[in-house]
């Protein structure tokens, strides 16, 4: 039967905060009202309310379904934060799109994604990661394990996919880092994304003079993107492209590190790919979900929400579904097991919009982390009775620094 449960009085802020004493899970507001119910109510910080979706398989709906949108511009969507909902409105990019635009956008780029694309690029990755390690390991015998190595190696990636030059890289991680904060206020974020755009649409009007092989220079050889939305999809890419997969690199080692007996797995090709699943499912670092908003009246989980209501896709509390991943033989769900079969996980997301960019994440994980531990096998940690400085503070989950010797 359905039911249309009144708001609690408890009903979570969203984005939540960390508990700091339990860093790599979600923030306990999501955990509490996945035990209540699979879809429950919650307030956003700009003010307005909706649906919390924690269940496996309610987020794969909310995901997968056409009665949900993800067209930011939509009344009701969820913005989280104040201003937020109508800065991803202005300058839209196919994550926050329905189709027909949402594809329109993404078959631009889906090519250069491809896994047997990225694939070819696995000697490039790895000549990057190993002279990444030279330098770190030149200047060492210690290092912020962030600074040297997991922040510049997506970085120069995903530069080398778009055609951004490398020397730019404070530029574009300072103003990235602005717009994934939790605490930076609505004008900084504005300033933000417009310096942002104002780049990239400046290095794609260049592209048009002098193209090269890269992403941005495919984008400004077509008749039938404006140059706003070709800045709009290099803003995505580089920032998706260097924030998740830094952060990934970097909370991994940590995890990896205080469980050295795990660490071992990385060793085995076979083992590999599935290990990085692991840590992918584990981790989750998009902690704050994935935002939609309904629009016809929708029976979710014995709850009917309905049109014109936003609802917030959970991820992390999808992947510690213990009946999905809590498998004899394994560690509970809430746990790291590198043996676990993780390949149903949710940290890419599910459905049309589902992370473009998993391919390449997923071989800038396996090769950054085997070669790490690979050519440092006495890595450890500088100083571990220290706790390292986790950024709490933004919608991607990850670390500040990560101080290491070897």
């Amino acid at each position: 039967m359905t039911s249309t449960p009144t708001a609690p009085a408890a009903a979570p802020l969203l984005p939540a905060p960390h508990d700091r004493r339990c860093p790599f899970s979600p923030p306990p507001a999501y955990t509490e009202a996945a035990r209540a119910g699979t879809v429950t109510r919650a307030e956003m910080r700009d003010g307005s309310s909706g649906w919390l979706v924690t269940g496996y398989q309610e987020v794969r709906t909310v995901l997968s379904d056409r009665r949900f949108s993800a067209d930011a511009g939509r009344p009701g969507f969820p913005g989280f934060l104040p201003g937020r909902r109508e800065l991803a409105a202005a300058n839209p990019t196919f994550v926050r799109l329905d189709d027909p635009e949402h594809s329109r956008l993404r078959r631009m780029v889906t090519e250069d994604f491809l896994v047997r694309r990225v694939d070819g690029m696995r000697p490039d990755i790895q000549q990057i990661v190993d002279e990444a390690l030279d330098r770190m390991t030149a200047a060492g015998p210690s290092a912020d394990l962030v600074a040297a190595f997991a922040l510049p190696v997506p970085s120069l990636v995903i530069c080398l996919m778009l055609g951004v030059p490398y020397e730019d890289r404070q530029l574009f991680q300072d103003l990235s880092r602005v717009l994934v904060s939790t605490t930076a206020d609505e004008a900084q974020v504005v300033v933000a994304q417009r310096e942002l755009m104002d780049y990239l649409g400046g290095l794609a009007a260049q592209k048009r003079i002098r193209p090269g092989d890269d992403i941005l220079s495919r984008l400004v050889a077509r008749d039938d993107l404006s140059l706003r939305e070709i800045a709009a999809t290099g803003l995505l890419l580089l920032v998706a492209g260097h924030e998740t997969t830094a952060n990934m690199i970097g909370l991994s080692t940590l995890l990896l590190l205080r469980d050295p007996g795990q660490a071992a797995r990385l060793a085995d090709p076979a083992a590999l790919p599935g290990a990085v699943e692991e840590l992918l499912r584990h981790l989750t670092i998009v902690h704050t979900g994935l935002p939609r908003v309904a629009l016809e009246d929708v029976e979710l989980g014995g709850t009917l929400i309905r049109a014109g209501e936003g609802v917030v896709a959970m991820l992390s509390t999808a992947n510690q579904d213990e009946a999905l991943f809590g498998a004899p033989g394994t560690r509970p769900a809430g746990e790291l097991d590198l043996a676990r079969d993780a390949r149903r996980h949710l940290a890419f997301g599910f459905g049309v919009h589902q992370c473009l960019g998993q391919p390449l994440a997923r071989l800038e994980l396996q090769i950054a982390l085997a070669t790490l531990f690979r050519r440092l096998p006495g890595l450890h940690l500088a100083a571990p009775e220290r706790e390292p400085a986790f950024r709490f503070d933004s919608l991607i989950h990850g670390l500040k620094e990560l101080p290491v010797t070897w």
